[in-house]
């Protein structure tokens, strides 16, 4: 069956069980301390004995809010609250309280679920304090404080028995019904709960199974390492149950080029900060080797960019080209298990240089694009036709049109249901069906290969693929008596840095706008933090350029008159 045919994810799901081992191990967990895994019939009896007591405590329509790391209870537990009627609502391990206790209060979930110990003692007090939260299901064991008797622990769930009335359970979801909302930040600073629906991920399965379906075996391992609670990996998932494949959970960042050795996935989804750092440790090993073996990479670079580039070779480069493929390429594949057969690259612009890099020295990286609100995928390059300065095609079913001011819309099943609570939000984003991606583009007349040009909106997107939205920050700043003006940056970038105007009476006065800076960063999640500044003289105005009429700061404007102190804050 196609992804087109099934009613809901769950379908997906055990659908592909039928055609599995049942003992054959799904999901294993790299973790030294905690190793784990499932064969495909134990994930299918956990996910009907999980959602039996999901099913126990809530109605149909009910928010799960699920806060974990990546490990095989992730997908368990979601694939669980969906067969419950329910609704997953992802989030991230490293919110603070009050982010979780916004989220809390925005969606109301009837249930949480939390992996570990640490993460249950920044949601306790917010769980004790919601009397909509009825039931806590935890992974691991945790420290309960109070009302004892609404907590499950996930293992004593594992080990009761189910009768066969309870392996017939059945879901009422359709494509149109809501699936998960997923937080993603907003240009005015608070976060908006994306409503995706079953449908829409399933639409993004039908693209993605063309893409890889001339690259996937019959054996398909994929690795996991980007949070689940993001929608680009959220969707993998599902790209890994429709394929069939054997899923690799990463034991954490540190450990992740271990585990790809480990593992020797197939396929491998990340975002620009992996690949741009593992462009530099190539580069700095290519530095570090032999006279003949530099050499030897060094050409191997120049004519893998011609073949990807298409430029005319003569029979030598031909042949050395090919020669080098078994010489050179052959062996960097060998150092990522030897079985990977392509990069997917999302979450994120990919540099064009690190791109074709990676593609010369025989790591296809297939760029795409998209954003939480298309389920995620709009487009992407598929492996016979690479053209690295796009994002490729759109994927089947999505429809994509460029406005008179360049701004990329987008239609179809793939595109959310709207913003949760929101109908304001959501009206100026979809009109007409078409959603607004604040992105501007160009669509070749040709090929209908898609190019992000720029970003009309504000929000910034870092190098590991996370939404930043820089008023959250900004505003937070400027409530301080010492700061006048001030604008983040950060766009494809590791972390945040900030153009600070200071009030006049703290001109000069790099101390304390550190400790200023040092005391907003407690109240901001991990990428959030500023971590370099700069104290700039002249403050934004109407008459230099810098703010609108209505007195917003001009960013581009900005980033164009401070662009080179900006690189150097990025400067070790």
């Amino acid at each position: 069956m196609k992804p087109t045919e099934f009613n809901n994810l769950t379908d997906l799901f055990f659908h592909q069980l039928k055609n599995q081992d049942q003992k054959g191990i799904f999901l294993e967990w790299l973790n030294k301390v905690n190793r784990k895994k499932f064969t495909w019939g134990e994930t299918s009896e956990s996910i009907y004995k999980l959602s039996k007591v999901i099913k126990n405590h809530i109605n149909e329509g009910d928010r799960v809010l699920l806060v974990s790391e990546n490990r095989p209870e992730w997908l368990i537990s979601d694939l669980s609250i969906m067969l419950s009627d329910a609704i997953t609502v992802p989030a991230y391990t490293t919110y603070t309280e009050g982010d979780y206790e916004y989220l809390i209060e925005d969606c109301k979930p009837k249930i949480v679920i939390v992996s570990n110990n640490i993460i249950h003692k920044k949601l306790e007090n917010i769980i004790q304090e919601k009397e909509y939260i009825k039931t806590v299901i935890a992974f691991d064991m945790v420290t309960r404080q109070h009302n004892k008797k609404k907590y499950f622990q996930f293992e004593s769930i594992l080990k009761t028995k189910l009768s066969e009335q309870d392996i017939k359970i059945k879901t009422n979801q359709k494509r149109n019904s809501p699936a998960c909302i997923i937080y993603t930040s907003g240009t005015g600073g608070n976060p908006k709960g994306v409503i995706l629906s079953h449908g829409g991920i399933l639409n993004n399965l039908e693209g993605a199974n063309e893409i890889l379906n001339p690259i996937i075996d019959k054996k398909p391992i994929f690795l996991t390492w980007l949070p689940l609670s993001h929608s680009y990996e959220h969707t993998v998932q599902f790209v890994q149950i429709l394929v069939g494949a054997k899923i690799f959970y990463a034991e954490k960042i540190e450990k992740l080029l271990e585990n790809i050795s480990e593992s020797k996935p197939t396929i491998m989804t990340a975002v620009p900060r992996f690949y741009q750092n593992l462009y530099n440790k190539i580069n700095i090993n290519i530095k570090k080797a032999s006279g003949l073996k530099r050499q030897l990479v060094n050409m191997t670079i120049k004519l893998g960019k011609k073949s990807l580039l298409k430029k005319d070779m003569n029979f030598f480069e031909k042949f050395l080209n090919f020669l080098l493929g078994i010489l050179v390429r052959k062996k960097i594949k060998k150092q990522f298990g030897g079985r990977l057969k392509a990069f997917v690259s999302g979450g994120g612009a990919l540099d064009q240089e690190i791109g074709e890099f990676l593609n010369a020295l025989g790591l296809p990286t297939l760029q795409g694009y998209g954003l939480t609100e298309t389920s995620p995928v709009v487009s992407c390059n598929p492996i016979e036709k690479i053209k690295i300065e796009t994002v490729g095609p759109p994927f089947k079913g999505n429809q994509v049109k460029i406005a008179e001011d360049g701004e990329i819309l987008v239609k179809g099943e793939n595109v959310m249901l709207g913003y949760w609570n929101n109908e304001e939000e959501t009206r100026k984003v979809i009109k007409d069906g078409w959603l607004h991606t604040g992105d501007i583009g160009e669509i070749n007349s040709e090929d209908g290969y898609l190019k992000i040009t720029d970003r009309k909106k504000d929000i910034i997107v870092t190098a590991g693929g996370d939404n930043i939205s820089p008023a959250k920050i900004e505003n937070l700043l400027s409530n301080s008596e010492a700061i006048d003006q001030c604008m983040i940056y950060g766009d494809k970038k590791n972390y945040l840095v900030a153009l600070i105007v200071p009030a006049k009476e703290f001109k000069g006065n790099k101390n304390k706008i550190n400790i200023i800076i040092d005391s907003m960063n407690k109240k901001l999640t991990l990428i959030e933090k500023i971590k370099k500044f700069y104290l700039i003289d002249e403050s934004f105005s109407i008459e230099n350029g810098l703010l609108t009429p209505t007195m917003k700061v001009k960013r581009n404007k900005v980033r164009e008159k401070y662009k080179d102190i900006l690189e150097t804050l990025y400067k070790k």
